[in-house]
């Protein structure tokens, strides 16, 4: 709400109603993989041999996901690794990658989009989450590769 002076009588004036601001997207939950589009092609632009993209493509995954504040734990969890990643929206951090090496990464809001940039040997390497109604949708980025994985809400 705000103050707006009108007419031609200066001292008149009256509360207006300023439109919210767009609230980030409730990314908290358990969520259960449904798809993995272009999965391979991401591992390969990764540089992973043929047997451990094999087993990777093959894995049914987890993911739990609390949120509390500009705070996140995103915890992948599958048969074969588990892997997990805290960090607070807006502050760089080192992020040791399912790749196994480190990299420097942020994520930042780009809307209700939660976008990671990470600096290292491989260009337009990211990802980028969002959900929609009970889907949690995952793309991740190495070079001109682009992957998009899909999560059901599960709890």
């Amino acid at each position: 709400m705000q103050w707006v002076e009108h007419g031609s009588d200066r001292g008149v004036c009256s509360l207006k109603s300023t439109p919210a601001a767009a609230m980030p997207a409730e990314f908290s939950g358990k969520w259960i993989k449904e798809t993995n589009e272009k999965f391979e092609n991401y591992l390969k632009a990764l540089n992973f041999d043929f047997a451990t993209r094999k087993i990777a493509i093959a894995l049914s995954q987890t993911k739990v996901v609390v949120e509390d504040g500009d705070k996140f734990n995103i915890k992948t969890l599958s048969t074969f690794r588990n892997y997990e990643l805290s960090f607070t929206t807006g502050v760089e951090f080192d992020q040791y990658t399912k790749g196994l090496d480190n990299k420097n990464s942020l994520v930042t809001w780009e809307g209700d989009k939660l976008v990671c940039t990470q600096k290292g040997e491989k260009a337009n390497r990211g990802w980028k989450h969002w959900t929609d109604n009970d889907r949690l949708y995952l793309e991740l980025t190495c070079e001109d590769v682009v992957c998009l994985q899909v999560f059901k809400r599960k709890e």
